[in-house]
């Protein structure tokens, strides 16, 4: 079955960013001029997907508002500015219509399970994306969400995009999958291991920031939450552990000429910013003047 649909949890309160965050989103700190999570929404568009579900909390109106149609004070503004602004407005009503969006408020406990369980009806019994909306992974020539697809189109299951463990510290902030190499950077998946540290780490591919899930997964969720002590936290791998007890086929997918960047925390988002910053066509050439002569 073509994947159609992705989900992007968003209920968070990026407590690490207050008190930015106290009013605007994590999700739409920008990247310059374009909030993070756009960067996610064009890469999934890109890769075919046309309905994209966005579980939300009571603070996150904006992140509604950026992708819904430029309101008519903007649009009088930028048509006043002539052509030298047409631009501005093009993108301004593109981005309205990258996809089909749909906005759901999270309910249930915490953790990053949850969201998947408010977006059943809406999956149904297809398979989908589960993408976070602070952390990504660029590559070339050929996507993080192309290739998971790639994967998913040949084995038929759940792929975890992954990424090569590079420093000790890696292995004490990601889970890591071991199982069977199937080929260099597809590993048949037996076993996922939460911040192993390097000597308990089962392989160097660390799970991280997009999967494609299969609609049985749900069912899995229900057992997890079922076993959910009280005040507990419900995640997405409960399920994948229960599904690998089940003898569920899950495919870990090295996600080939990629960079994966977390802009969840402060420093790694100023890096990604600057990174960025470096590669815009407006300010590259300025900016990387800036900083040669910047006396630290």
């Amino acid at each position: 079955m073509k994947i159609r649909k992705a989900v992007i949890p968003a209920a968070g309160f990026g407590t690490r960013f207050l008190p930015q965050t106290k009013a605007m989103p994590k999700e739409m700190l920008p990247i310059v001029d374009k909030p993070i999570v756009q960067y996610i929404v064009e890469e999934l568009v890109d890769a075919g997907i046309k309905d994209i579900i966005i579980v939300t909390g009571y603070h996150k109106r904006t992140i509604e508002d950026h992708f819904d149609r430029p309101s008519m004070e903007l649009v009088e503004n930028l048509r006043m500015g002539g052509e030298k602004k047409r631009h501005l407005l093009d993108e301004a009503e593109r981005i309205a219509d990258l996809a089909n969006f749909v906005y759901i408020r999270q309910k249930g406990p915490y953790g990053n399970g949850t969201p998947l369980l408010n977006v059943r009806e809406i999956i149904g019994d297809e398979p989908f994306i589960y993408t976070w909306s602070d952390d990504f992974i660029k590559a070339h020539p050929k996507s993080r969400f192309k290739q998971l697809i790639d994967v998913y189109d040949e084995f038929g299951c759940s792929v975890l995009a992954a990424i090569r463990a590079k420093r000790d510290e890696d292995y004490d902030r990601y889970g890591f999958a071991g199982g069977k190499v199937i080929r260099d950077g597809i590993i048949d998946v037996k076993t996922i291991i939460e911040k192993p540290g390097k000597s308990n780490a089962p392989s160097d591919l660390a799970t991280v920031s997009g999967f494609i899930f299969t609609p049985d997964i749900f069912g899995y969720l229900d057992e997890a939450l079922d076993n959910l002590n009280d005040g507990a936290e419900l995640y997405y791998n409960d399920a994948l552990k229960l599904m690998l007890d089940d003898g569920k086929k899950v495919i870990a997918c090295e996600i080939k000429g990629g960079k994966y960047y977390d802009t969840g925390n402060k420093l790694e988002y100023l890096k990604t910013v600057i990174e960025f910053s470096l590669e815009h066509p407006e300010i590259n050439g300025e900016l990387r003047r800036f900083l040669k002569n910047l006396k630290i």
